[in-house]
């Protein structure tokens, strides 16, 4: 290896969340055994069973704080990463294929409330909730995903159906809902998605932008926000879920980009990019023109998190697979996209190595990291572990991007870095023990 490697390399082994998949876990029913968990996802030590298959998963990665979690909350929230890898344990232990352990794994998370993604999605600025997902077989490299679209009730299935189904790699919005209806999915009322938790959320998150684009109030006053309104004028609506935003873009002169007000400062990219594990921060990075996005804010605990839930598995034949599914940002605007359902950056998988990230999405779009590892382990012969360390904490960090991935590899390998202070995580092997983690120290 390169001695150029050798900085990178140390803080790698010395914060590697790498392990192999056996039977060094225990079950999630009691706060003691939470804690073993927690340790076990973090532990450098050499497993004792090399695994012949097995699963990993994620629900988000963030701003994940312990005084902020309810044990009641950090119970469920538990009992569902459980559900999640014992659905796709099933699959694997009768011999299928990782591709349906996967889409299985997912599925669970999809139709929790408790995570942005199908049922847990957050919601977009106009009060409608928009979902994206992919899927990607390793053995083939065929992928299906889907983007922006809003009666979907399981898009990860939607996006199974695009990759096995069609031509093509991914449709959006009413497109691939025409699509779903062909195939003979059915679509569900936008209803079906509404939680008052994360409609909460945007009602934070439009406050706090319509508070920083307020002009300040003259001395003596109180802020523009705090005011009566003027004699005549027409107060504001509260905002329906489902319905157009109050307040559309203004039509400019021909030629002229519409007047609409410049996306808020929430999601600007930090300037302070978040620590590596080991507490030494790396250069920072500038703030980047165009990033307008944060990650939502959970209105129960408080705590900022980029909601997106994922699998990557490895089945009896030896093939992986990776899936990511999410809601997006709450209170994003203009169609935007992230980078789960992009082949690339937030999911990706071949012969050798399954990645599905979590995090500030343009970060991982612009610096397409599920492949980037998986091509540092296939050019650079780098072991999976020190290629996803390497993304997470150094490229990442110095680009200013917050986040994680989990990874697998053909040996049955297992990465689960992330640059936050939690990633909701877990992993199964072919004993059938899950083990469930969320902090970053045990």
């Amino acid at each position: 290896m390169s001695p150029s490697f050798s900085p990178w390399l140390h803080r790698s082994l010395l914060a590697s969340t790498a392990l192999l998949l056996a039977p060094m876990g225990c079950a999630t029913s009691s706060q003691a055994g939470a804690a073993r968990d927690e340790a076990a996802l973090r532990t450098d030590a050499p497993p004792r069973v090399k695994p012949k298959w097995g699963l990993v998963i994620h629900g988000g990665a963030g701003v994940i704080s312990r005084e902020n979690l309810t044990p009641e909350r950090e119970a469920a929230m538990r009992a569902a990463l459980t559900e999640a890898l014992q659905a796709g344990h099933a699959v694997l232990a009768k011999g299928g294929r990782s591709l349906d352990a996967v889409t299985a794994a997912i599925r669970v998370l999809e139709d929790s409330p408790y995570f942005n993604a199908g049922k847990g999605a957050v919601f977009n600025h106009d009060g409608v909730n928009e979902l994206d997902a992919a899927v990607m077989d390793g053995k083939t490299r065929m992928a299906g995903a889907v983007a922006g679209v809003r009666h979907i009730q399981n898009p990860i299935d939607l996006a199974r159906l695009v990759m096995e189904k069609s031509p093509h790699v991914m449709m959006v919005g009413d497109g691939a809902e025409a699509f779903a209806q062909s195939q003979g999915m059915p679509l569900v009322d936008a209803k079906y998605f509404y939680t008052e938790e994360r409609w909460q959320g945007l009602q934070r998150a439009l406050e706090q932008e319509r508070a920083k684009q307020a002009p300040p109030a003259p001395q003596g006053q109180p802020p523009a926000s705090q005011q009566p309104p003027t004699q005549g004028a027409t107060p504001a609506q509260p905002l329906t879920p489902g319905q157009p935003s109050p307040t559309p873009a203004q039509p400019s002169a021909p030629g002229q980009q519409p007047t609409t007000p410049a996306p808020s400062s929430p999601g600007q990219a930090p300037t302070t990019p978040p620590p590596s594990s080991q507490g030494q921060p790396a250069t920072p990075a500038q703030p980047q023109p165009g990033s307008s996005l944060t990650p939502g804010v959970d209105p129960i605990t408080g705590d900022h998190k980029f909601g997106t839930v994922g699998a990557v598995a490895l089945d009896q034949e030896g093939n992986l697979a990776a899936g990511t599914s999410t809601g997006g940002m709450t209170n994003k605007r203009f169609g935007r996209v992230g980078d789960s359902p992009i082949i690339g950056a937030g999911t990706y998988a071949d012969e050798r190595c399954a990645v599905s990230a979590t995090g500030h999405g343009e970060f991982f779009i612009r610096y397409t990291v599920a492949r980037d590892i998986c091509a540092r382990v296939e050019y650079q012969d780098l072991p999976l572990p020190e290629a996803a360390n390497y993304v997470i904490h150094d490229v990442l960090v110095k680009a200013g991007g917050e986040g994680g991935v989990i990874a697998m590899d053909r040996q049955g390998h297992v990465a689960m870095p992330f640059n936050s202070s939690g990633m909701y995580r877990g992993y199964i092997g072919e004993d059938g023990t899950p083990t469930v983690a969320i902090f970053q120290q045990p």
